[in-house]
């Protein structure tokens, strides 16, 4: 393994090994190239992993998920979002959490159904790989930010990453309801100290570059993670759950 990719790696199981406080966890889960790192690692820590997906019955997550564990062969649960319930739900959501912004509500019922999952398995911590898109340039704001050099980027890494922290918030209040925990080892200060010393050509290569994330996807190809997952593009959990379009139609 590359020096690089090796001193990344140990980052990630610093942060994982502080973060964590127990052994069975919950991974939400997509197949995606973030989540099936994070799953691969913890299980090479010795983590007792269970990797959790919901959806919308065959929506992209669902599928691509069990098509990833397929190489993988790690206990996979699955809920399908019932569609009837589905309105109310996201109302009670809405309400708990107090917020217009789209993106915070999708998330926060993503994952009142990872929640609700875990707490059905009696799990009762889950971690996300949540952090990675925002210092590794997962997003498609790094392609439009490229040409105004590292200091635009920086920008929108530092606007991402106030984000996610104050979203995930709300989220562990959605998520307390089932006496869940959503951890993000990967937003934890230090490591985000340390993912910022990364240079950004490890990351992005050009505002045409579609996949981004060099570094994560080269280190998920050394530790081995399914090909299909370290090729995959970004698709955001609200979108591979199909919670955005379910949403959509009850506004």
């Amino acid at each position: 393994m590359e020096s690089t990719n090796q001193i990344l790696l140990e980052h990630i199981k610093n942060s994982i090994f502080e973060v964590v406080p127990k052994k069975k966890i919950g991974i939400a889960f997509s197949g995606g190239v973030d989540s099936t790192l994070v799953s691969k690692i913890c299980t090479d820590m010795d983590f007792d992993v269970v990797l959790l997906t919901i959806g919308f019955s065959e929506s992209h997550d669902i599928v691509f998920s069990k098509e990833v564990n397929e190489f993988l062969n790690y206990s996979h649960h699955v809920l399908e979002i019932d569609p009837e319930t589905f309105p109310k739900i996201t109302t009670d959501i809405h309400k708990v959490i107090d917020t217009d912004n789209l993106s915070w509500n999708e998330n926060c019922i993503a994952f009142y159904y990872v929640s609700k999952l875990a707490k059905s398995l009696d799990l009762d911590v889950v971690i996300t790989g949540n952090g990675i898109d925002e210092l590794f340039c997962g997003y498609n704001a790094y392609r439009e930010a490229f040409v105004g050099g590292q200091t635009k980027i920086n920008e929108v890494m530092d606007s991402k990453l106030e984000n996610e922290l104050k979203m995930m918030k709300s989220v562990n209040v959605v998520a307390s309801e089932f006496d869940v925990q959503i951890l993000q080892p990967l937003l934890s200060a230090k490591f985000i100290e340390y993912a910022k010393t990364i240079p950004i050509t490890e990351k992005i290569h050009s505002s045409d570059d579609l996949y981004r994330k060099h570094i994560i996807r080269k280190l998920a190809g050394a530790v081995g993670v399914p090909e299909i997952s370290c090729s995959k593009r970004k698709k955001a959990l609200q979108y591979g759950s199909k919670i955005h379009k379910s949403l959509m139609k009850t506004r």
